[in-house]
């Protein structure tokens, strides 16, 4: 069985020397380390732990050589975040940054558990709290029996120490602070690494066959799960937030006023047809939304805005939509929708399109009868 240690990293690469340590007190061996970091926790890696000659994995391995195997590490193994245009990225500073962690934890982990002869040893004592959030996430997507989800605490005063990577055979001293910021020497035989097994609950026994075959979001590995004689969406103006099979999406008011307006067009619908998921008589074109429908979606947003007086909201966006606000607004409901209820149910509930342009035409695919209005 081969073990690979799977952790995330921030600016502090002691995490995972204090990870080995842990795992090697406990008897445990490690065949590959991969980390999944930033370009900033990626330089610091190199130059601190894999500097030729003085780098701290290398100190580690020397001192623990007769005790330990080889190690498969290095600059292949370290995976970091990069953009859309593949470059790599300084920081997780906002909500596209962490969903490209999100999918780079659940690809890995995807990848790493789909053989049988390894174990995973997730870590999740580094990096942000984000970071170690969508790492534990993914092992609850796609953990097995074998894998093991783990944090490793430090003594408080060796924590996050410069100097302080794993307890050397020869104990040394180190010069630390106390709560006042007076210095004091302490020797690092007093210092404490503890491994902390987390338990956690897999759905990976629960997935269908070909959910296993490649990496999903993990909104629609929960829809996967949900088993309704009968799917519903509903939208709930009062709770601001939008209902699908059982699972709850808050959405900014904006967003939910435009994307409220189509599921009523679809609910309002006068006409009888027992093929209303095919029908698209309901649907719209973007000069007959721009013209006619703007004050009734100006209506619906200000009902979302609640007690904020009408002066103070903006007079262009929702209030005043063209063709281009019409098109990025639709587009964050989409990523909205897809980050909410995964990506199999954008094909019943996004706001479809039919027709070429110029005579392109917009609604909702689900049947009306499926559709439930709270307001």
């Amino acid at each position: 069985m081969k073990n690979i240690l799977l952790a995330v990293c921030g600016l502090s690469p002691q995490v995972i020397t204090e990870t080995l340590f842990a795992l090697h007190q406990t008897s445990r061996t490690v065949d590959a380390i991969h980390i999944i970091t930033t370009q900033l926790g990626k330089e610091r890696i190199l130059t601190t732990l894999l500097e030729p000659g003085s780098g701290k994995y290398f100190q580690y391995l020397h001192e623990y050589e007769r005790e330990i195997r080889s190690i498969d590490f290095g600059p292949p193994t370290i995976h970091t975040l990069c953009d859309d245009r593949g470059r790599e990225i300084p920081d997780i500073r906002d909500e596209a940054d962490n969903e490209r962690l999100l999918n780079l934890c659940l690809d890995l982990t995807f990848r790493f558990t789909k053989d049988p002869d390894t174990a995973v040893f997730f870590s999740v004592a580094g990096g942000r709290k984000t970071m170690s959030s969508c790492l534990a996430l993914a092992a609850q997507m796609y953990g097995r029996s074998q894998d093991r989800l783990f944090h490793v605490l430090v003594s408080p005063e060796f924590e996050n120490h410069p100097d302080f990577f794993f307890p050397p055979k020869v104990s040394r001293l180190l010069e630390l602070r106390d709560e006042k910021g007076n210095p004091y020497l302490k020797e690092t035989r007093y210092a404490e690494v503890t491994l902390v097994h987390l338990p956690f609950v897999s759905i990976r026994e629960r997935l269908g066959e070909k959910y296993l075959k490649k990496p999903f979001d993990p909104a629609t590995l929960m829809m996967s799960l949900v088993r309704e004689d009968q799917v519903r969406l509903v939208v709930h103006l009062v709770q601001k937030k939008v209902i699908f099979r059982g699972l709850e999406l808050d959405m900014m008011p904006a967003r939910l006023a435009l994307y409220a307006f189509f599921v009523l067009l679809k609910k309002e619908c006068i006409r009888e047809n027992p093929g209303c998921l095919r029908c698209t008589d309901c649907y719209l074109g973007l000069d007959e939304i721009l013209t006619h429908h703007q004050k009734r979606i100006a209506d619906l947003y200000r009902k979302l805005a609640g007690s904020r007086p009408l002066e103070e909201m903006s007079d262009s966006g929702i209030l005043k939509l063209d063709a281009d606000n019409f098109n990025m607004y639709k587009s964050r409901i989409r990523q909205d929708l897809l980050r909410g209820f995964g990506l199999y149910a954008l094909k019943d509930i996004d706001i479809a399109s039919v027709g070429k342009r110029p005579n392109t035409r917009y609604g909702i695919p689900l049947d009306k009868e499926k559709i439930e209005w709270v307001y």
